[in-house]
């Protein structure tokens, strides 16, 4: 990881409180902008968008909904159904107004309790979906070919129960398919109105150059922990690409749960699915906690909390994926659109993990 420096950037507006939600535009954007609009709100376009989009802040992550993201090995578990439409009540009493998930969470599962849930509700969150595995966990069923994605997003708008979805993402590139062909057939989607837009995960700044400024969206993993995205966040903002973090809390590492040693948790992440985050089992990544876990009690909150205040003052940051397992786990990222942090502020943590 490498140290932020202190940049030039404006710092972002105040965030003071919540309001009610904005309704998504449908008019073709003209320019590139991204602007607060009311607090938790951003509105959001550029100039490749066929339209304007408002989310919030704060999107519901709906990976762990049925599975453990698109895992097959971990597709039943997660979050049962009742407990995701908990998870999705409290969101929206929150203000949160945008939810995320993919075609493959939990073999289907989470497009489709998504989609009970609106139907029970009658709420319409700004919904983004993603494409590339398999939903039945067929290894051969897998990839972004033209046949493939139009095929796929018919079983996401079936179970989610729209004509439309807000934003269509690759799940991760395809090295056995041209990258236009994907984009290609993305852009084929969005001339057939079953398409707001299109955005990649995973993806690097390569990858962007590639699609030549093809997509309106990029979701990344982006935290305190994981600042590999640096050069690519700051290719999204000088093009007016949206930019939302997923993993804000490095799998559950900046919540402080994991201590020296100390197993983890019962039926936390590092129980369950590890791989991704074996190589912060490290010293000095503890010392870094050490050093979190003072700066949040200065400030009389706590480390998720701090830990989001880090992203949400990165006004190359649009919004910031959380992954509740439970409704309370909303509070600290709610909590951190009160939290004002300078450049300073936001370099002196970030040299916490160097």
């Amino acid at each position: 990881m490498t140290r932020c420096s202190s940049r030039s950037e404006p710092e972002p507006p105040s965030i003071v409180r919540r309001t009610a939600a904005v309704s998504p535009s449908s008019r073709t954007a003209s320019t590139a902008s991204s602007e607060v609009t009311n607090p938790g709100m951003w509105r959001f376009s550029h100039r490749y968008a066929r339209r304007v989009l408002t989310v919030s802040r704060l999107i519901l992550g709906c990976g762990n909904f049925g599975g453990i993201g698109s895992a097959p090995q971990f597709f039943g578990q997660g979050e049962g159904e009742e407990e995701a439409y908990r998870l999705m009540d409290a969101a929206w009493e929150r203000g949160i107004r945008s939810f995320d998930t993919a075609d493959a969470y939990g073999g289907g599962r989470s497009e489709t309790w998504i989609g009970r849930w609106r139907e029970r509700t009658a709420n319409e969150p700004v919904l983004t979906t993603k494409v590339f595995h398999s939903v039945e966990g067929d290894p051969r069923d897998r990839g972004l070919s033209r046949e493939r994605i139009l095929r796929q997003i018919d079983g996401s708008l079936s179970r989610l129960g729209v004509e439309r979805v807000d934003m269509y993402l690759i799940h991760e590139p395809d090295p056995d398919t041209p990258i236009e062909e994907t984009l290609d057939a993305l852009d084929e989607l969005v001339r057939a109105g079953k398409v707001g837009d299109i955005g990649a995960s995973n993806v690097d700044r390569v990858w962007l150059e590639q699609a030549g400024g093809r997509v309106a969206w990029v979701q990344n993993s982006y935290s305190l922990l994981d600042r590999e995205s640096e050069d690519l966040l700051d290719f999204c903002a000088k093009r007016g690409i949206g930019f939302s973090a997923f993993s804000p809390l490095a799998g559950g590492w900046l919540t402080g749960k994991y201590r020296r040693g100390e197993p983890p948790p019962h039926g936390s992440r590092m129980t369950m699915r590890p791989e991704p985050y074996l190589h912060l089992d490290d010293e000095a990544v503890y010392r870094g906690l050490d050093g979190l876990a003072a700066r949040a009690t200065e400030r009389a909150v706590d480390m998720p909390t701090l830990a989001f205040a880090w992203l949400l003052a990165d006004p190359r940051v649009t919004a910031i994926v959380v992954g509740p397992r439970r409704p309370e786990h909303l509070a600290p990222a709610q909590a951190a659109l009160d939290i004002h942090l300078s450049p300073a502020e936001r370099d002196e943590l970030a040299s916490l993990f160097p």
